[in-house]
């Protein structure tokens, strides 16, 4: 049983070195005063100069920032509707809409890329043809990013919220009504805070999925828009700055900062909530 043990915490701790150790080289490379990946040539903070310098890298960032939140945002409200209006469907309805809904999941990023671009494709051109005498010349660019990025993140929000929503007692809502609440403020004040962090849950994997994807926004970007995937991977082909380096630094301390941050919301929220079980509890047991 010991052995075995020690066996478990050994494959463990390689498992984490080799997720990890890739990370911590990128962010001391980040500090290297030398161009090159293999040779230490002294630490500095010039790539961190020369990243706010590059205004091709600051762009893409620009880009895929604001796609990432607008994309985000917009998905987590259509995913929600969309997650609620699916809850008060009959159970075979349900069914066949969670496994259309699954497709977009199981899909390889590839077909999905492709599939969009050519529907993006099909679809200006008909609008170019109708609108072609008025000057206008629709072509891909940021607002089909966007579109794309919105349509693949909705699906992970509906599976974020659904689960919060079988939790409900099916008749919250029609007692909220009962007692006088507008549908609108029966939802925003009973329905919303208990299905809350199913929806901040869907946001942020939302978020992550968008900030991370390469092959759809490969596909549909065009020409009109560049994401930072795209920029590390245009580079790739020739060379990779070391800019790159200073960059993926900055967000993965961004990263670890907003865990951090949830994490300890989340546990604050949680002894607030069983201190407050607990002073039930207690009152309860009193005569």
């Amino acid at each position: 049983m010991k052995r075995n043990g020690i066996f478990s915490k050994l494959f463990l701790i390689l498992v984490f070195i080799f997720l990890y150790a890739p990370i911590l080289v990128l962010v001391a490379f980040s500090f290297n005063a030398s161009q090159s990946s293999a040779v230490w040539g002294g630490f500095s903070l010039q790539w961190y100069a020369e990243l706010f310098q590059d205004r091709y890298v600051l762009e893409a960032l620009q880009t895929t920032l604001l796609v990432s939140i607008l994309s985000a945002a917009i998905a987590t409200v259509a995913g929600t509707a969309a997650s609620i209006g699916f809850a008060n469907m009959k159970r075979r309805a349900r069914t066949v809409c969670m496994t259309i809904n699954n497709i977009p999941l199981t899909n390889a990023d590839i077909i999905t890329g492709v599939s969009m671009m050519l529907l993006f494709v099909l679809a200006l051109g008909a609008l170019n043809g109708l609108f072609g005498g008025l000057g206008l010349r629709l072509r891909l660019g940021f607002g089909t990013l966007l579109i794309a990025h919105i349509t693949f993140n909705i699906p992970y929000v509906i599976l974020s919220v659904m689960p919060k929503l079988r939790q409900l007692d099916p008749n919250i809502f029609e007692a909220a009504q009962d007692l006088g609440a507008t549908g609108w403020y029966a939802f925003r004040k009973v329905i919303l805070p208990e299905i809350l962090p199913g929806v901040l849950n869907g946001a942020l994997i939302a978020f992550t999925m968008s900030i991370d994807d390469f092959v759809i926004s490969y596909f549909t970007a065009g020409s009109g828009a560049n994401t930072l995937s795209m920029v590390v991977y245009s580079m790739v082909r020739r060379r990779i700055s070391p800019e790159i380096n200073a960059l993926s630094t900055l967000m993965f301390v961004v990263v670890i900062a907003l865990m951090i941050l949830i994490n300890v919301r989340q546990s604050r929220q949680d002894r607030r909530t069983q201190a407050a079980i607990r002073a039930e509890r207690r009152a309860g047991v009193r005569p």
